[in-house]
């Protein structure tokens, strides 16, 4: 019984034994800061509806690989609830960062021209709206559409780059397809 209950003395003094309301802590641990706010969770942030295009056969093909990895927190936004027509769109944060699959071919790309590559994946960027960035994957099977607020930098985009390279197959990008 003695070496149990030294072990327990031992483990005591190595761990810290303080509570957490009498003001002690472990040796090279100082208290968290608290400021009093959290963020906002999903259950906080209001359903966002979504208007998405009809869903295709190849959106029902490839799509639900790629909404079944998607993160339940991007860059530091918690996911949202969406209202649309589709299984295939999520959101996340407010203002609101939104993922549709299976969208249509942007407006304006040319393949082999205007694509920024990505971790693997080639994004076309639609910057004409001033409030919104709007993303667009033009190697996968489907279109894969991001919308950033025009405060957001790329790094969403980065972050999903690596799950839509891992879900959806690279297709070589072609013109009217």
């Amino acid at each position: 019984m003695l070496p149990v209950v030294v072990v327990l003395v031992i483990l005591v003094n190595v761990l810290g034994g303080g509570s957490a309301d009498d003001g002690s802590t472990r040796a090279g641990h100082a208290p968290a800061e608290v400021d009093g706010s959290t963020p906002p969770g999903r259950d906080d942030l209001p359903v966002l509806p979504v208007e998405v295009p009809p869903v295709t056969p190849e959106a029902e093909a490839s799509c639900p690989a790629l909404m079944g990895e998607l993160p339940l927190d991007l860059v530091g936004e918690p996911s949202r609830r969406v209202q649309s027509d589709s299984p295939f769109a999520y959101a996340w944060g407010e203002p609101p960062i939104v993922l549709v699959c299976g969208v249509d071919r942007p407006a304006g790309w040319v393949p082999g021209v205007s694509a920024i590559q990505i971790n693997g994946v080639q994004w076309f960027v639609d910057t004409s709206d001033p409030e919104s960035t709007v993303w667009t994957t033009v190697d996968r099977p489907v279109y894969v559409q991001v919308r950033l607020p025009a405060s957001v930098d790329s790094a969403p985009v980065t972050v999903l780059s690596t799950t839509i390279g891992a879900t959806l197959p690279y297709q070589e990008p072609t013109p009217g397809a």
